[in-house]
């Protein structure tokens, strides 16, 4: 499953969540973003249960992508007891992705 983030539902689905969190900043015209997101729909669903895995669109939650340092697009954020413990800027591999869940996890 796949989550939408915002900033009315960022602290109790990111900050407060019980499970590691993959946030995937990103733009509706955003090129590397369109890119990327069959393989955070993958990603989705295949560590559905052990992860969440959301967007937030920076545009539209800018307070939210300042606050986290979110200078370029897509950028993910991979959140473990509502810090930040990792983060990719820029499109990536599958293979890359699920290597760093498999190491939250």
């Amino acid at each position: 499953m796949e989550y939408t983030f915002n900033e009315a539902n960022f602290e109790a689905e990111v900050l407060n969540s019980d499970i590691p969190v993959l946030v995937d900043f990103y733009a509706d015209w955003c090129g590397p973003c369109k890119m990327m997101m069959p393989v955070v729909d993958q990603l989705a669903e295949e560590f559905d249960g052990k992860i969440k895995v959301g967007k937030i669109n920076a545009d539209d939650n800018g307070d939210l992508a300042a606050k986290y340092g979110v200078m370029s697009i897509p950028n993910f954020k991979f959140f473990k007891n509502g810090k930040i413990v990792d983060e990719v800027v820029g499109a990536s591999s599958k293979a890359a992705m699920e290597a760093k869940i498999n190491a939250l996890l």
